[in-house]
């Protein structure tokens, strides 16, 4: 079901590039904005694993520790390639994982997280980070994202004809233009939040799986929720979404609908559903 909901998304998104594409420049001006969207998040896609690690200065584990052995035996449970294992020294509880398909991935795990989480609640939080690996979120992420750019960089073209005028063979309506470069961006926004919220509900579902028991994750995102808000901890927004839980306290966040994340308490019901059933 989730899935099919992350292809409409998309279906979505597409519809919105089309239509705002063939309105400005026509076929010619869609395939330019996809383009010049595709080409810079190419370049995250192969090597976002190797700039997120940098950015926040993530270190590798040793392969005798405990995280690296716990990583080991849910990755063969999960009967996927073993993925580098990073460390990343900040006090608040969270973690992530990166890389363009399973053969190439990593997680990584803030001290704060494995000072506070039990070999069963860390073993849920592996397992929800493997599970956007098996479903190569960072893939979908990528392809949303140059969507979302496409339709920024063809709203700057809006508000720029609104401003000198449209194509000579066309009538735009100024306002409408001004309309298009307002509330496109926004649309696509929502769409790409709306795609990430919906992975981490497939990766909690996977992740309660993998584990053995959805409690096990349940507990530690109550864990994280408290973590989160007594330890800041300084992110890039545009790193948000791939954290297993939003980096910032509640009063920075938005509203729900601009939230990259599914609201925490929603996540431990569904997955308290799931011990019952």
């Amino acid at each position: 079901m989730k899935t099919i909901k992350t292809f409409l998304l998309m279906s979505v998104m597409t519809f919105i590039l089309m239509a705002i594409g063939n309105a400005l420049g026509g076929r010619q001006g869609t395939i330019i904005a996809l383009l010049f969207a595709g080409i810079g998040n190419f370049i995250s896609y192969w090597y976002s694993d190797k700039l997120v690690l940098k950015m926040y200065k993530a270190t590798p584990v040793s392969t005798n520790s405990d995280v690296y052995k716990l990583v080991q035996g849910l990755t063969k449970r999960a009967n996927l390639p073993m993925p580098k294992v990073y460390r990343i020294n900040s006090s608040q509880p969270n973690a992530f994982a990166t890389g363009r398909n399973p053969e190439n991935a990593a997680v990584a795990v803030t001290t704060g997280l494995l000072n506070i989480l039990d070999d069963n609640e860390l073993s849920g939080v592996i397992a929800h980070e493997l599970g956007h690996v098996k479903h190569r979120d960072i893939l979908i992420g990528t392809v949303a994202a140059t969507f979302a750019g496409a339709i920024a960089f063809l709203a700057n073209m809006a508000k720029w004809a609104a401003i000198f005028g449209g194509r000579d063979d066309d009538r735009e309506n100024p306002i409408a233009l001004i309309g298009v470069a307002i509330f496109a961006p926004i649309a696509a926004m929502l769409v790409q939040m709306a795609i990430s919220r919906t992975r981490e509900y497939k990766a909690d579902e996977y992740g309660a799986k993998i584990s053995g028991n959805p409690l096990f994750l349940a507990r530690a995102l109550r864990k994280l929720e408290i973590g989160v808000s007594t330890n800041p901890m300084k992110v890039n927004p545009a790193t948000e979404n791939m954290f297993i839980i939003s980096p910032f306290s509640s009063r920075e966040k938005m509203a729900k609908l601009f939230s990259t994340h599914p609201a925490t308490s929603d996540r431990i019901a569904r997955l308290e559903e799931m011990s019952r059933d």
